[in-house]
């Protein structure tokens, strides 16, 4: 699967699950030897806690859309899940939330993984040996490296 069907899912799951107020973190097609998996991680757009009752909620709603609009030949299970402990951060609120935390970045000509220092913007810094790096959110992919002591 090339990134344009995974773009395409992921508008897919945004259009059933937005309303409902959720945010699409992410979606992954995976093919463990069999059925194919669609795995798509959610968060709340109000940045409470995701719960069980939410992913249910969700996986009701997204259901019915990836049946009306079949993205996927033949047979597949999709799966919701929280942002846990590897959480995507992909838009600078994102990293607003996590400030202080040490992320994991690749993209951009970098490959590190560094506590987040600041957000203006889209501008993200981090601290990497001692030494400030800017990039703008959107142009790398980053996943936090530790799980925050509260919710955030």
């Amino acid at each position: 699967m090339n990134n344009n069907d995974n773009n395409n899912l992921m508008q897919l799951a945004g259009t059933a699950l937005e309303p409902l107020g959720f945010e699409v973190l992410e979606v992954q097609v995976q093919n463990m030897g069999g059925q194919p998996i669609v795995l798509v991680r959610i968060d709340r757009l109000d940045e409470q806690p995701v719960t069980v009752d939410d992913l249910a909620r969700a996986s009701r709603a997204a259901e019915a859309e990836f049946d009306r609009v079949d993205p996927i030949a033949g047979e597949y299970r999709l799966e919701f899940e929280s942002p846990g402990a590897k959480r995507p951060l992909l838009r600078a609120r994102h990293f607003e939330r996590m400030l202080g935390l040490k992320a994991r970045v690749r993209g951009d000509g970098q490959a590190f993984t560094a506590p987040i220092a600041g957000v203006d913007g889209d501008r993200i810094t981090f601290t990497v040996g001692g030494e400030p790096v800017t990039l703008t959110a959107g142009t790398f992919q980053a996943n936090l490296a530790e799980f925050p002591d509260r919710h955030r």
